[in-house]
Formats: structure tokens, C-alpha cells, sequence
């Protein structure tokens, strides 16, 4: 196992805290932008999001003149958060209340959820509802945008509003945007442009304005958690076999078992449960009422396991329940999951996430990792492990797994970028008096002019750094030989552009600075030698603090790291496969110039060298065309095979 990030926090006690207004430290930096018309609100897991929502619904409410206030969850489990709670005692001007009739995560028809839905509307007397994201979609298609003037509309774990045109949740938002003057509160934990499609377009989430919150302002102001490990294990064959070396009985441990449709599942998510609880140990006693397990370790240690990949309704719904009652440390030791107990989902005491299989959302990364996250007496280390498999010569299709692998590394350093403390850019040194030991002076750095470059680079880097490390753009860069000024002064500036079309071409500028700094120094190792001075780790060398500038920083390759990594990890026959398989991408080669190699030029080469293969790494260049032409034949004969499989 490798481990790609991790931290100590020095425990400031900062993030739980409360000021006079009952506010922990998130809250505050939300309540400050309570006057803007559209709030995207990003903050991880446990940070106190449902709160800071109450604090700006209740302050458009009742001061700046809203009638309304409606709060849309996911799901019904998640409408508990925002139920009557008392905010007056702590410091705030009043008390967060919704009634029981227009609480409808606890109402079953969903016609008569829509039906209180219109009807709260109309009700003078009543200011705040919290239904479901789906709830909302179905009463948004039977009410008038009209209804929604001058009311507050907030959407929880906004990550599931897609810019796709077929997400109702996503389109029915735009419109009431244009069409109406309703407020929006969006929140989200993980609001990132890893996934498939953005979550909102270019344009639309430029009317937004965002109050960011990061990982490490959290978890550096816990009580009790000190520190967080993300690492990645590879595995060759079927991960059943491989688990019992990823698998640490002694924590309290969350497990994913991967989609049944993705590559590392076996088809039969019962026998993979059944496979991980006999790795676990021998069951001594079922709980039924429970639905929980008593499984006895080798070593004689008896645990409680559950077990989340049930289909059967009635037993998932015990054991839910039980997992909501649960209030003490040894009310339960290990749980395996598919597709739940992701976003929303509390075991405070849990120690470690294991994740079986790539995750190809950013999202789903990062909501995972939040459950290990939660801050709680006797927990000082959290840890998230993915046990992913490697590429093998013999799979056919060996690009998939390579991608698989990016994948990961990726989001294993867009974590680091999460996770790590940010550095302050500064232009000279007159503008470091009173600055963090963060602090770095650049040269030939670019002074922010805009208030809307500042914002960015303060609000958003970390998620504009998800965007680079997910580009299909920037992937297929990664390891490819590509001179990095090309990867940070061309390729760099089309992601900024993509995701900020409103930026003119000097701000943009001004951002891909900030970010080629911050991608090639967030996580760097920082020495300070004995005469005081402060040298940083880029790329392969150490560089004096007081000597950087632009230059030097754009002719470091920020992606040198991933394979840094996949060299620590895997093989050398693997790291030989990846290497082919980048090779190939590159290759421009039409099927007659690759026929006529073969068959004129690659059985003599062959022959001469005593049947050695001509290799892509060579220094001939006529020798490498060799080998790319060996390559080029055997994608295509590989293609034509895909093809025929899939007509047949």
C-alpha cells in the first residue's frame, strides 16, 4: 500500500467552537454572505452546513423581507437535520421551527406531499419546508414559478443538480432563476468537476457566489481527530483474494464493495459478502431483529458486522434503524456497503473506509472519505484506503485499467490539494508583513486585478484544481511525454477559460499562475536549513523559497507525481504496460505506412537481434517507428475484435 497523503492537524479546537451568535467557525464565513441572491455554499462533511442554512433562511426571513423558506434534501434520512431546533439560547435572534404537516420528509404518499407542497405556498401563516429533491421536482411541475417570488429556495447536497438537460432537479432550478426572484441556497460537501457532466454550466455558476470551506480549515480545527491517511493498494487477479492484506480488523471500518457492473466486481454481490465476512472471521451470532452479525476473529476477538447490500426492504430497514440509534463506540465494528451509507450517512466512530474498485465521480470520493472524517473522543486517526487492480498485460482491454489507475492517482492528489494547507502568493515582499508561514514571495508573479480573479483564487482553487486533474484534456497529458511549459501554458489556460468564460484574457492569466503554483507546491515537502533559509521540493530538486518565480515553476511537469507514485507501487512489467498503452495514444500512423513496416522492416529487425522485439523507448527513431507500428496492428486487430464480439 501506498500512502498518497497524510496530514496532522494541529487541533485548534477552532472549527467546533462557537462565537456569541451560537456560530461555529464555517457558519460565520456563510452568515457573512447572507445579503447575496445566490450562495453556493461548499463545506465538508460535519462542518455544520444544516445549521449555517438555518442562519441564512432565518435572516431572509425575517430580516431581509423573503416570505419563505423551502429546504430540499436528497432523502428522507437526511430531512432530520433540519428539524425544530433551538438557536435563541446559543446567541441567535430566534429559533429555527418547521411544522409537522409541512415537514414532509415524514410524510409516505407523495400526492400528498405535493399537495401540502401548493398548499404551503398559499399558507400566510407558515415560513419553513423541508421536503425532498424529489418531492420538489414533481410540486415544481404542478405549481406556476410565480408562487416562488421572493421566497428562499435551498438544496442540500447540491452535487446531485446536474447542467445535464435530462436532470428536472438541474433545469427546473435555471428557470426559476430567469423566470423568478427567488433566493438560492445551494450546499454541497463535494462540488467538484470530476464527474461526467458539471453540476451547473460555465455560465450559470458565474451568478453564484460561492463561500468555500475546506477540508483542512476543518479538520485542522478538530477536538480529538489529529490526522488523515488517504492511500491507494493494487492488487492483481480478483480483490477477494487480495483483502485480507487491506483489510484491518482492529478499526472501526466502513467497507465499499464495488458496482456489480463495474470491472472489479465478480458479478454476485451476496458470495462477495459473503467472502469478505469469512476474511473477517466465523459468524457465532445473528442478530435478526437488528439485522446485525457477532463474527469471532482468529485471534478469539468477537465484532459486530453489518451488512448494507441486503435487498430484502423490511431486513435494510431494521438494520437502519438500528444504525440511527446506535450511541456508543461498541455498538458496532464493521459495516459493508454497496451503494449506501455514502453522503448524509453518520458513524462518528468510524476509523477507516476501505473502497474497493476505481470510482470514476470525485464526488463519491470525497463524500466517502467524509465518514471517517467525523470528529469524536478516543478517534485520533482517520484513514481511507482503495484497493483498486492493476493493470494486466493479459486483460484485453488493457487501456481501461490504465485509465482506471489515472483515476485514482488523480483523485488521490486533488485529495493532497483538499487536504493540505494553502500556500499565500504574494507578488513582493512588501505585501508579507503579517502573513501566514505560508506565505511565499514570487517573482514575475502577476498581481490579481479583479475582484472576480481574487475570489476565484481564494474560493475556488480547489475545485478548479479537480477540473484540471479530471480534463480528458489533461489526462491523456498525463506521463506523456509532453513538455510541461505546453501542459501549463496552453492546455492550462483552455481549462481556466472552460470553466470561467467571463474571464478576459489577462485574468486568465493571472489564475493559471495561482494554479500551476499551487499544483506543482501544495504537498511539497519544505526544509529550513541552518542558516534560516527555506527550501520547497518542485518536482525533482529543491528550490530556495526566496528564489522562485514563474518560470521556473512552468518548467516543472505538476503531473511528475502520479508516476512517481505508480512507480512506488507497481511493478515494472506493469509500469511497462502503462507505458505501452500512453505510447499507442500518441502514435499517428495511417494501416499502410504499419503494413509496410511489418512486413518489410519488423521479421528482419527481429531476426537480426536475436528475437528481440523493437521497443517505442529506443533511441534509433526508425527503430521506435518499428515498435509503434507492432502497436499500431495489434490496437487495431484488438478493435476489430471488440467490434465483431459486440455484432455477434
Amino acid at each position: 500500500m501506498e500512502n498518497l497523503v497524510d496530514i496532522t492537524y494541529n487541533q485548534t479546537g477552532a472549527s467546533s467552537n462557537t462565537d456569541e451568535m451560537g456560530m461555529r467557525e464555517m457558519q460565520r464565513k456563510a452568515y457573512a454572505a447572507r445579503h447575496h441572491q445566490y450562495i453556493l455554499l461548499k463545506a465538508p462533511p460535519a462542518s455544520g452546513k444544516s445549521r449555517a442554512l438555518m442562519f441564512l433562511a432565518l435572516d431572509k426571513t425575517e430580516k431581509q423581507g423573503l416570505r419563505k423558506a423551502i429546504v430540499a434534501v436528497p432523502e428522507k434520512t437526511i430531512g432530520k437535520s433540519f428539524t425544530n431546533t433551538e438557536l435563541k439560547k446559543h446567541g441567535f435572534f430566534t429559533d429555527w421551527r418547521v411544522s409537522s404537516y409541512y415537514n414532509l420528509c415524514d410524510a409516505d404518499n407523495e400526492k400528498e406531499k405535493t399537495k401540502r407542497f401548493k398548499e404551503f405556498l398559499d399558507d400566510p401563516t407558515a415560513k419553513n419546508l423541508v421536503c425532498t429533491h424529489s418531492t420538489l421536482r414533481n410540486a415544481l411541475t404542478q405549481i406556476d414559478n410565480s408562487k416562488l417570488n421572493n421566497c428562499l429556495l435551498a438544496i442540500d447536497e447540491f452535487h446531485h443538480v446536474s447542467a445535464d438537460a435530462n436532470n428536472m432537479l438541474g433545469e427546473n432550478l435555471r428557470r426559476i432563476m430567469v423566470e423568478t426572484s427567488a433566493h438560492v441556497v445551494a450546499m454541497t460537501g463535494s462540488y467538484f468537476r470530476g464527474d461526467a457532466v458539471p453540476i451547473l454550466s460555465a455560465e450559470d455558476e458565474t451568478n453564484f457566489y460561492s463561500v468555500t470551506y475546506n477540508y483542512y480549515q476543518q479538520l485542522n480545527g478538530y477536538k480529538h481527530l489529529k490526522s488523515l491517511g488517504i492511500g491507494y493498494a493494487f492488487y492483481t487477479g480478483r480483490y477477494l483474494d487480495a483483502l485480507h492484506e487491506a483489510l484491518d480488523t482492529t478499526k472501526k471500518t466502513l467497507i465499499h464493495i464495488p458496482s456489480v457492473n463495474s470491472r472489479a466486481s465478480t458479478g454476485d454481490k451476496y458470495d462477495e459478502v459473503d467472502r469478505i465476512i469469512k476474511t473477517i472471521g466465523e459468524v457465532i451470532e445473528t442478530d435478526y431483529e437488528r439485522r446485525t452479525m457477532k463474527v469471532r476473529t482468529p485471534d478469539g476477538r468477537v465484532l459486530i458486522v453489518a451488512d448494507l447490500v441486503e435487498d430484502d426492504s423490511k431486513d435494510r430497514q431494521r438494520l437502519q434503524s438500528y444504525l440511527q440509534r446506535m450511541n456508543k463506540r461498541e455498538d458496532m465494528d464493521i459495516i459493508i456497503a454497496l451503494g449506501t451509507a455514502k453522503e448524509g450517512f453518520d458513524w462518528e466512530w468510524c476509523e477507516r473506509c476501505l473502497t474497493i474498485g476505481v470510482r470514476g465521480s470525485l464526488t463519491e470520493v470525497v463524500q466517502i472519505i467524509g465518514r471517517c472524517t467525523r470528529d469524536c473522543e478516543g478517534k485520533e486517526r482517520a484513514e481511507f484506503l482503495n484497493l483498486i487492480a492493476c493493470p494486466d498485460a493479459t486483460q484485453q482491454n488493457v487501456e481501461v485499467a490504465v485509465n482506471d489507475m489515472l483515476k485514482a492517482i488523480s483523485a488521490s492528489l486533488l485529495m493532497e490539494q483538499v487536504l493540505a494547507p494553502q500556500w499565500n502568493f504574494k507578488t513582493t515582499k512588501d505585501d508579507t508583513e503579517g502573513d501566514n508561514p505560508y506565505t511565499i514571495v514570487v517573482e514575475g508573479l502577476k498581481p490579481l486585478s479583479s475582484e472576480r480573479t481574487k475570489h476565484i483564487v481564494e474560493s475556488d482553487m480547489n475545485e478548479l484544481i479537480a477540473t484540471l486533474y479530471n480534463s480528458n484534456m489533461i489526462q491523456n497529458a498525463i506521463g506523456d511525454g509532453i513538455a510541461p511549459e505546453v501542459v501549463t501554458q496552453v492546455l492550462m489556460p483552455k481549462v481556466i477559460q472552460e470553466k470561467y468564460p467571463d474571464l478576459s484574457h489577462d485574468e486568465v492569466e493571472e489564475v493559471r499562475q495561482r494554479l500551476v503554483l499551487e499544483t506543482n507546491t501544495k504537498g511539497s515537502e519544505m526544509e529550513v536549513r541552518s542558516d534560516g533559509s527555506r527550501f520547497m521540493k518542485i518536482g525533482a530538486s529543491f528550490v530556495n523559497i526566496d528564489e522562485l518565480n514563474i518560470n521556473l515553476i512552468d518548467s516543472v511537469n505538476p503531473f511528475q507525481r502520479a508516476y512517481e507514485i505508480l512507480s512506488k507501487s507497481v511493478t515494472a512489467e506493469i509500469l511497462k504496460t502503462i507505458q505501452t498503452v500512453i505510447e499507442e495514444k500518441r502514435i499517428d500512423m495511417d494501416v499502410a505506412e504499419a503494413v509496410t513496416l511489418y512486413k518489410n522492416h519488423v521479421t528482419r529487425y527481429i531476426a537480426e537481434h536475436g528475437g528481440r522485439m523493437p521497443e517505442t523507448t529506443d533511441s534509433d527513431p526508425f527503430v521506435k517507428r518499428l515498435a509503434q507500428a507492432i502497436a499500431f496492428i495489434a490496437r487495431k486487430k484488438q478493435e476489430f475484435i471488440t467490434q465483431k464480439n459486440k455484432e455477434q
